[in-house]
């Protein structure tokens, strides 16, 4: 059995600006795909659409790796025509926060 992640053990951020609440949503999934073992459901944790709104039309993805973060953005440059998104930060020492 595959072990789960905490909230603690996703601290590789990524922050990601976009005014298209299309690709937001895209970057979501994009997120969830790209962390391949644990909870996959801790990345986008907390880009919901009013976080995204509140937050000046950015969001933050958390990943339990380096190399997931790093998988993330490989498949979102990929994907997505890069005017449409913009990296704005990212950390290797920022835990997600669980939901209140």
């Amino acid at each position: 059995m595959e072990a789960r992640t905490t909230h603690a053990d996703h601290r590789f951020s990524i922050t990601m600006s976009s005014d298209d609440l299309a690709v937001v949503n895209c970057l979501r999934s994009l997120s969830k795909f790209s962390q391949k073992t644990g909870n996959n459901n801790i990345p986008w944790g907390g880009t919901k659409d009013k976080d995204w709104k509140r937050d000046g039309h950015k969001v933050t993805f958390h990943f339990s790796t380096r190399e997931y973060r790093e998988g993330f953005v490989s498949v979102v440059e990929r994907l997505l025509p890069q005017p449409l998104w913009k990296e704005v930060a990212r950390s290797d020492n920022n835990p997600a926060v669980p939901a209140k």
